[in-house]
């Protein structure tokens, strides 16, 4: 069982307004098994919870996700775990508690992974933010969506179930995806990874992409030490060339560029 006093910082994240105003009643509610079945009566709220559970589905690839191996909390890290890199918002707050967490019960590669599978399923569904955001959901709604995330995620340990749970009862289940990214910058940043993304008008082939991860890995752009983490991006508006962005730096040599800048010293001479 995890000690509560390595969960206190997810606990102690703020709430929203409406939260506050709950009875103690309903307070005490949200913290007790729930069922996770949705609400048996038509309503604008079951169709947005059914909708997510169509959506997580259609966008989860379609075998099976392997069991992670449970791990204990004997060997927790030392008391004063901190992240490596500031990340900033309020989902970047409840990145760093995750972070936090994961660290001090062993489980951070579990986590990321579990994390990771959910992040592939945003990025297949951009409406799933929409509707993890929606006010209306109520607290049977959330845990019904949580065990659903549960379940595509593959998690077997208590890890991302504790920290689904806090976002549920704290109505912030549409931060999410913005903590997934962030989490993700954080255990980069642990691991002495350096963000390199390529974007380009289409995409690029593995040889070309390894040649510039080799041409910049070379480069002062990467501490010493550091690994390379590459992604490539498309975005046909750049109509051609590159944009390579390594960590906070910016090389644009794509051909959109060029063109505002000739239209710029066309504009300012004339």
């Amino acid at each position: 069982m995890v000690p509560a006093q390595w969960w206190a910082p997810l606990h102690q994240l703020p709430k929203l307004p409406a939260d506050e105003n709950l009875t103690t009643s309903e307070n005490r509610s949200l913290r007790k098994p729930v069922s996770h079945h949705l609400p048996t009566t038509p309503s604008t709220i079951a169709m947005l919870s059914r909708q997510v559970f169509r959506s997580l589905r259609a966008a989860a690839p379609q075998r099976a996700f392997a069991a992670v191996p449970a791990r204990t909390f004997a060997a927790a890290a030392s008391a004063d775990v901190k992240a490596p890199i500031a990340v900033f918002g309020l989902d970047g707050t409840y990145a760093t508690a995750l972070y936090t967490a994961a660290s001090k019960t062993s489980t951070l590669d579990a986590t990321a992974k579990e994390l990771a599978k959910l992040g592939s399923i945003f990025e297949k569904d951009s409406k799933l933010v929409t509707i993890l955001s929606a006010p209306t959901l109520t607290p049977a709604d959330r845990s019904a969506i949580v065990a659903e995330l549960i379940k595509q995620a593959g998690a077997s340990g208590p890890t991302l179930k504790n920290f689904l749970d806090t976002l549920a009862e704290n109505n912030r289940l549409g931060l999410l995806n913005g903590v997934i990214e962030k989490f993700g910058q954080i255990v980069s940043a642990a691991r002495g990874e350096v963000e390199m993304t390529v974007t380009s008008a289409q995409a690029l082939d593995s040889k070309l992409l390894s040649r510039l991860e080799n041409a910049v890995a070379k480069s002062s752009y990467v501490g010493q030490g550091k690994k390379l983490k590459v992604t490539n991006a498309v975005n046909p508006d750049i109509i051609g060339g590159l944009v390579v962005e390594v960590g906070d730096r910016t090389i644009d040599l794509s051909v959109s560029a060029r063109i505002s800048k000739m239209n710029k010293l066309l504009t300012d001479n004339l």
